[in-house]
């Protein structure tokens, strides 16, 4: 039970410092005057052994009013294993920023100026390839960035890294409580064991003695 559950705690701790699945997060909103803005496009696959072709296309617009269609600027895109700078406002500002897996689809904004505040659209197309058929997935992306001189404390970031320390300094104490309760589990079995051989060994030296004494009496 004991390695059981230090096995439990080691795999917990491990899973703290690893995190290998693709998480779905969403982007930052606020980008900074100068400074470079990633913009996150996540799109997960949960059968990474499928063969896949993805299409990826970044849009920009200025504003997006509701009954007005929105006027969208081409301003990236990535097909065919290659991502494409579009000609425009953004050229020569762009760079990707994914992953080699292509579940992370972001792009990032070099020196941004107050011009790039807006609405952009991160479209996703998966064609699967199967033998029989080809079936794909769609996926649709809204980010509004606002950019502003100076960049606005990351609460969120600060708690998340607060209770990951919490949660790794109780997982370690949780760890040494066990340790120290197998170890006198351990200690008081030996120590039973130690009782009962020195009582078995009495026993027989006193068995021994009686039949050394009748041997002698007789």
């Amino acid at each position: 039970i004991c390695q059981f559950q230090a096995e439990l705690v080691y795999k917990l701790l491990s899973f703290c410092f690893v995190w290998p699945v693709c998480v779905d997060v969403p982007s930052g909103t606020e980008a900074v005057l100068g400074k470079m803005m990633k913009l996150t496009c996540i799109s997960c696959m949960k059968r990474e052994e499928v063969k896949v072709k993805t299409h990826v296309d970044w849009y920009y617009m200025t504003k997006v009013e509701q009954g007005v269609a929105p006027d969208k600027t081409l301003i990236y895109k990535y097909e065919g294993n290659f991502p494409m700078e579009m000609d425009g406002p953004f050229k020569g500002r762009l760079m990707w920023d994914g992953s080699q897996d292509l579940q992370d689809l972001s792009i990032s904004i070099v020196n941004v100026t107050y011009n790039d505040s807006g609405v952009y659209e991160c479209h996703v197309l998966r064609e699967f390839e199967f033998d029989a058929f080809t079936p794909s997935a769609f996926v649709l992306k809204n980010i509004t960035l606002k950019v502003k001189e100076e960049a606005s404390p990351d609460t969120t970031a600060l708690y998340s890294e607060i209770m990951m320390y919490l949660l790794l300094v109780f997982l370690t104490f949780w760890l040494l409580i066990e340790m120290v309760y197998c170890y006198r589990k351990i200690s008081k079995s030996d120590d039973l064991e130690n009782i009962n051989f020195l009582a078995c060994m009495s026993k027989n030296k006193r068995s021994a003695c009686q039949t050394t004494s009748l041997l002698t009496f007789n």
